[in-house]
């Protein structure tokens, strides 16, 4: 069998010191950020399976926002993506691979979404 479970929250707004142009840095800019989580599934999900056959949501969320160091200023916003990979795959194991995106909304002009989405698989021991 080749089950995959794909936790996700999507479209969280958060203010990230973040940029590398002089009109960027210095104050926190808004980014668009979803999380995907793919981790270990188990082998049955019936009405009362407990939350620690699977991943809190507020994990993913948690990763996305008040896990990123406050004070700290990414210079791009990969930087800002590698950091919530980290902090996912040291909380939890049974996480294979997180995909993060992030959309910079300070720089749209015509509502374009202008950003990065990074997938990264959990590193072999």
């Amino acid at each position: 069998m080749n089950d995959s479970l794909i936790l996700e929250v999507a479209d969280l707004e958060v203010d990230v010191l973040t940029g590398i142009y002089s009109e960027e840095t210095g104050k926190p800019q808004p980014l668009r950020i979803t999380v995907q989580a793919r981790y270990d599934v188990a082998d049955r999900y019936d009405p009362d399976t407990p939350l620690d056959a699977s991943k809190n949501y507020m994990d993913l969320k948690f990763a996305a926002s008040e896990g990123l160091p406050e004070g700290v200023h990414f210079k791009l916003i990969e930087a800002v993506a590698d950091h919530i990979c980290e902090t996912l795959f040291v909380q939890d194991a049974r996480v294979q691979a997180i995909t993060v995106k992030i959309v910079k909304l300070a720089i749209a002009e015509a509502n374009e979404k202008i950003g990065i989405t990074l997938h990264r698989e959990r590193p072999s021991d």
